[in-house]
């Protein structure tokens, strides 16, 4: 190569890096892309993928393909993603367990979720219930506190995931009472025992609680989230019933590898918040009690951040110590 051509080829490489970041994510995207999904096909997490993921490829144009990869709480689903490209072909419809509870229960997790994803979008919040069996002579939540200090360790709770082992935990230590705990591999499993009263307590997601809830099977105390469901509006939350410093929240948002280009984290989120707001979008979520909530990628890595700090803080007040 001659002097002329080097400088010409310098000179085209400088312009080319002067451009705006937006003009790089011009011809984004190009061919499907992948929306991994910590949790199995049917799972409350993969309604939300698939929810979104129809609107959000018809305004891209480009198909997006749901891949459910479940296990470890998500971290293996966690750890593939956190490993993967940031050219914006693989997403992650991450939630709590994967991004915040996993990584804190562990003494060596698999990754960073602070570092080694590219936060895009939040989608929501999931509805938890404390829920007690009804031979507990609890109708409120100070009941069950009562109870619990007059026996401690006598009331037993069962957990069939993250939220639920972090979320009792946290109510205990905040309540100042001791319950014992009884672990499942998930929350079916679980709530047959609490309806057979086997376990006295849960707290339970609304998807797999509402039916039974409804039909008097189990006894609603207060709802973990910030402000009251509209399945059970006259169930409190827990800061109503005084619980004022609980922190652990249940949540999806989408995230990226590390590294992805702010023009594609940018388009992402601009079509996921759009599709939240489509009334088809709107229905389904109401369906399953997920409150939608929304963000700029900012504000998800702010939320991400918060609540990794409150898992890992709950954890420690607990007194579980990360395995």
């Amino acid at each position: 190569m001659n002097r002329r051509n080097a400088l010409q080829v310098i000179s085209a490489a400088v312009a080319a890096a002067s451009l705006p970041v937006s003009v790089w994510g011009q011809s984004y995207p190009s061919k499907s892309i992948r929306l991994v999904v910590p949790f199995p096909a049917g799972s409350t997490t993969d309604m939300v993928a698939r929810t979104y993921s129809v609107q959000v490829s018809q305004a891209l144009g480009q198909p997006i393909v749901v891949e459910n990869k479940a296990g470890a709480d998500g971290l293996i689903a966690g750890q593939e993603v956190s490993r993967a490209s940031g050219d914006g072909y693989t997403l992650f419809l991450a939630t709590n367990s994967p991004m915040a509870a996993g990584p804190a229960m562990k003494k060596n997790p698999p990754y960073d979720p602070l570092k080694d994803f590219s936060p895009i979008a939040d989608l929501g919040r999931y509805t938890f219930f404390m829920v007690v069996h009804p031979s507990v002579p609890a109708n409120s939540l100070a009941d069950l506190v009562k109870l619990a200090k007059e026996s401690p360790g006598k009331l037993s709770y069962a957990t069939g995931n993250t939220t639920g082992i972090l979320g009792v935990a946290q109510f205990c230590s905040l309540a100042g009472i001791q319950m014992t705990h009884v672990p499942y591999k998930g929350e079916p499993q679980a709530m047959l025992d609490l309806l057979a009263g086997r376990v006295q307590a849960m707290m339970v997601s609304s998807g797999t609680s509402i039916a039974h809830l409804r039909e008097g099977k189990i006894r609603a105390l207060a709802v973990a989230t910030a402000s009251r469901s509209p399945l059970l509006p006259n169930v409190p939350t827990m800061v109503e019933v005084g619980v004022a410093k609980f922190t652990i929240t249940s949540w999806a948002a989408v995230y990226g590898p590390p590294n992805m280009p702010k023009a594609i984290v940018e388009r992402l989120n601009k079509e996921f918040m759009a599709a939240a707001q489509r009334p088809e979008v709107k229905a389904a979520m109401e369906k399953i009690a997920f409150i939608q909530t929304g963000s700029t990628p900012e504000g998800l890595a702010a939320h991400t951040k918060e609540q990794y700090d409150s898992y890992r803080a709950a954890l420690r007040a607990a007194g579980i110590e990360p395995e």
